[in-house]
């Protein structure tokens, strides 16, 4: 698969549920299966198509459910990928935007003392800052927090829809800006 194919898998595509409420971003690799599937029907397109050596498919830019699906009002999951798209790629302290790879997780509190695994203490951390700031507390290290970490909550993902959303046009008359 060429690497601009593979780029294009990665690109995201809100999904809305059978009402036309936004519930989730997903990879356009799985968008596409959804489609195929259908589980899921293209409502608006990007424009670029993928291909392989007997077809090319359009890429969707937002699919829609067919079927209503109740989502019950659940925390998100903790995980690495989360709190990125929470911090919003970037650095907690001193604010640079990444890309993930360049990214770690900071135990705000170090688990050495005490600190948990958990939404409150986790932050997306550069390199050089998670280094800089080592075993010790922000304060310690001459750091300071661009903002308190929070949970992934439903209204927090729906601001992050909207800044995943910020660069495609056909996403904004779903997301109510």
């Amino acid at each position: 698969m060429s690497e601009a194919n593979q780029r294009l898998l990665q690109t995201p595509v809100l999904v809305l549920n059978a009402s036309y409420e936004p519930i989730n971003v997903t990879p356009a690799r799985r968008a596409v299966v959804l489609v195929f599937k259908g589980v899921a029907t293209a409502e608006e397109e990007d424009g670029s198509f993928l291909r392989s050596a007997r077809t090319a498919v359009r890429v969707p830019s937002v699919i829609r459910l067919c079927e209503f699906r109740r989502i019950p009002h659940q925390a998100r999951a903790l995980s690495r990928k989360n709190i990125l798209l929470r911090d919003r790629h970037t650095c907690q302290f001193c604010g640079r935007v990444l890309p993930a790879s360049s990214l770690t997780l900071d135990h705000v509190v170090p688990r050495s003392r005490g600190g948990r695994t958990e939404w409150e203490n986790l932050v997306a951390c550069c390199h050089r800052c998670n280094s800089l700031k080592g075993d010790r507390l922000p304060e310690e290290a001459g750091l300071k927090l661009l903002r308190p970490p929070r949970p992934l909550t439903l209204h927090t993902s729906r601001q992050l829809m909207r800044w995943m959303g910020r660069s495609d046009q056909k996403w904004r008359k779903y997301l109510f800006y």
